[in-house]
This record gives C-alpha cells, structure tokens and sequence, in this order.
C-alpha cells in the first residue's frame, strides 16, 4: 500500500502539469462575436457567431495562428438565406484571414494600432469593411451545396432580389472565459456550433466534398488548394 501511496503525489503533479500545458496551447488568444445584418423587404434579419482565434504556442517553430467557430447563417425569411463564410477572397479563396478580422477591424475603427496580445483587452462593436468582408454565399436549396451562389456585399440584390441589402458586418471581442470550461453564463461564451443543423451535407464524412462542391458552384477560385470544409466550419 506505501509502494502505491508515494507515487500518488507525483502521478498528481505530473497530470496537472500535463493539463496546465494542455490550456496553456490550446486556450483562445482572443474570441470576437461576428454579426451580419441585412435589410429584407420584411424588415431587419441579423444573426452572430463567436469565433476564437488561437495563436500557436506548441513545440513545432512550424506552427500557426487558428481559428474555430461556424460559418455565420442568417435566416433572411421566405426560404431566403446569406452565409457569411470563415473565408476571403483575393484573387484565390484565403481561410486563413479569418484570423484576424477582429485584429484589422479595431485599428480601422479607432486609428489605434492594437498587438494580437492585446486584443483580448478590447471593448465595444467595430464595423466589418473592405477587403476584411468574408465571402458571402446563398443557398437556393440549403440541403444541396450545388445551389450556392456568391452574393457581392454592395448589391445583394442582383442575387437575393429586390429589397435586399447587407447593412452591415460587425466584431466585437468577447471575454475568453474559463476555457475550457466555458459553457455560458459567467463560465464565459463557448464558440459558436449549430450550421450542420441548416446546412445538413456539412454532417458526415462527406462534408469537405460536399464544402467543395459548394463553393465550386458560386464560382470561386482556389477550391483544389484548400480543406473547403473550413470555409463553413472548424473545430
């Protein structure tokens, strides 16, 4: 029973030093909250996500900055919809961008330069604009990825119809909380999940064909060099 007890104390340590390293690589650098806004000829419809972006700190000096969270899906009404994505476009699809919308969007606003470091500090709603805009997408038929089509933020009408119009895309950081544990409420705002729910091929195996399919049928370029899955979702 000795031999047993006096390897407890430091099986103890070395699980906490595990954890504590586990949090340490893993825990979000920032969280921002992403919302869309558009004006329909019913009224305003708007929806939000919580993205975190985390900046490598593990032991490969090949390592990057990532992002989880959702595409951001917004339910315009009479079977209509736009879907911000987690991806830019340049002269080919960037998903890599995503991370650091918040980090151009408060500079832009205030004039102020702000460190990735530092971004957690920041406070208030900053407005999305330019070349920061994700792509925006529609689906005719949100249950087939071939039905998508790209909508340009400065006319949605050419593609949604008459009446439609993007008011807006906003960030606004968010508090990190007790990551990992940050379930809601004082625990802090967990990273958004839900899209496979209203985009159902993004369930499954098939997802990241599916993803391609997608954004092949709007049109856009650099679909082969990309995990396309991670335009609509990321772990």
């Amino acid at each position: 029973m000795r031999h047993v007890l006096k390897w407890i104390g430091p099986l103890a340590l070395l699980a906490a030093l595990v954890i504590g390293d586990h949090i340490r690589i893993n825990r979000p650098g920032h969280k921002y909250r992403m919302a869309v806004e558009v004006q329909t000829p019913g009224g305003t419809r708007s929806a939000s996500g919580i993205v975190a972006v985390t900046p490598y700190r593990g032991y490969n000096p090949r390592g990057n900055t990532s992002t989880s969270g959702e595409a951001v899906f917004v339910d315009l009404g009479d079977g209509k919809n736009l879907v911000a994505l987690l991806a830019h476009l340049d002269s080919t699809l960037d998903i890599d961008g995503v991370n650091y919308i918040a980090l151009r969007a408060y500079p832009a606003a205030t004039g102020k330069r702000v460190n990735f470091k530092d971004m957690n500090k920041q406070t208030g709603v900053v407005p999305v604009t330019g070349a920061q805009v994700p792509v925006l997408l529609t689906f005719a038929d949100p249950a087939d990825p071939t039905s998508a089509k790209v909508v340009p933020p400065d006319d949605a009408e050419t593609v949604l119809g008459k009446g439609y119009r993007l008011r807006g895309i906003t960030a606004e950081v968010v508090p990190n909380g007790l990551w990992p544990v940050d379930f809601g409420g004082p625990l802090g705002e967990p990273v958004t999940r839900g899209i496979a729910g209203k985009l159902p091929w993004l369930n499954g195996e098939g997802a990241s064909a599916a993803s391609a399919a997608a954004l092949k049928a709007a049109g856009l370029p650099g679909v082969e060099g990309i995990d396309a899955a991670q335009a609509f979702t990321r772990k």
